[in-house]
């Protein structure tokens, strides 16, 4: 009990700080006193891929987890985005936008979060893990979307894209991502008038943002990830018996196909994105995510694909 009164009293002030800091951000940019930044630092491409020169086949924006803390990649996500460029050459690849910024502002170049990521790490993803919550709440919801909308619209035209091209936008979010991707679907498609396609891996979303726009959304998951589950439950937009919400409605105007990619866990060696975790039949679970992935745009963009895994 003694340790349970520690943790909750240590812990507690840390969370109820949190929740505040990651309101305040969404706030700063709803009344402008701050503008989100477009620059990215030295040596940080806009996008990698396909050369901006030619037409591609496709803008490929990535919305990490909530380990995204910098422009650069994490760990894990840096791995997904690197095998996706390997594996289909003709996307153009974003992965420096901050999905749990408003603003724009990457964590880790902050200095006080510099601080805390050497002495308190679990912060980090603590306020990460708070600004989901913040972009799936109904008061600041709007507002959120908005702000990151904009944010990856300003990415996409600085890496080449134009407004009205036709050229497809895919959103691939993993984890928290993908309550950021689909709430970004109305501001996308305001600002760029963009075929989009949303891919979420082990997703966790609340299931209330409006999916109109959506070409079709592809959700990969797995029996075994229980992160994703948890979002399924605990948010009532997601469950059938609300229909009029915006999940429900794009499911059954049938825009939503599910991947199983079974026995994938949402974290650990045998994530979606582990490269030391071997299937059956020798593929690491990166290489068998990356396939897939690649299959769902290629068939979308209706190209052929070469790809060793047919998309389940």
């Amino acid at each position: 009990m003694n340790h349970f009164l520690l943790w909750v009293f240590a812990i507690g002030p840390v969370l109820l700080a949190e929740a505040l800091l990651a309101r305040y951000e969404v706030l700063a940019y709803s009344a402008g006193w701050r503008a989100p930044t477009t620059e990215l630092p030295e040596g940080v491409p806009y996008a990698r891929g396909a050369a901006p020169d030619t037409p591609p086949g496709a803008y490929l924006v990535y919305l990490d987890g909530i380990g995204k803390r910098r422009v650069r990649d994490t760990r894990d996500g840096g791995q997904l985005v690197k095998a996706l460029l390997a594996g289909a050459p003709e996307l153009r690849v974003l992965g420096q936008v901050q999905p749990y910024s408003p603003l724009a502002d990457p964590l880790s170049d902050r200095p006080v979060w510099i601080w805390l990521r050497r002495h308190i790490g679990l912060l980090l993803f603590l306020h990460n893990v708070m600004q989901v919550f913040v972009a799936a709440d109904h008061r600041y919801r709007p507002l959120y979307n908005r702000a990151v909308g904009s944010q990856i619209a300003a990415q996409l035209r600085l890496a080449g894209y134009r407004p009205d091209s036709g050229i497809p936008v895919v959103l691939l979010s993993y984890s928290g991502g993908a309550q950021v991707a689909t709430g970004a679907v109305h501001e996308l498609h305001t600002q760029l008038r963009a075929p989009l396609l949303l891919i979420t891996l082990g997703g966790f979303h609340n299931g209330a943002n409006d999916l109109t726009h959506v070409a079709q959304l592809h959700q990969l998951t797995s029996a075994y990830d229980r992160i994703e589950r948890v979002g399924t439950w605990i948010f009532p937009q997601r469950w059938r018996l609300l229909p009029r919400s915006g999940w429900n409605r794009a499911r059954h105007a049938g825009k939503i196909t599910v991947h199983r990619l079974d026995p994938a866990t949402h974290l650990g060696p045998h994530s979606y994105i582990s490269p030391e975790g071997r299937l059956p039949d020798g593929h690491s679970y990166l290489e068998h995510t990356t396939d897939t992935v690649i299959a769902v745009i290629r068939a979308q963009l209706g190209t052929s694909t070469t790809t060793d895994h047919q998309v389940p």
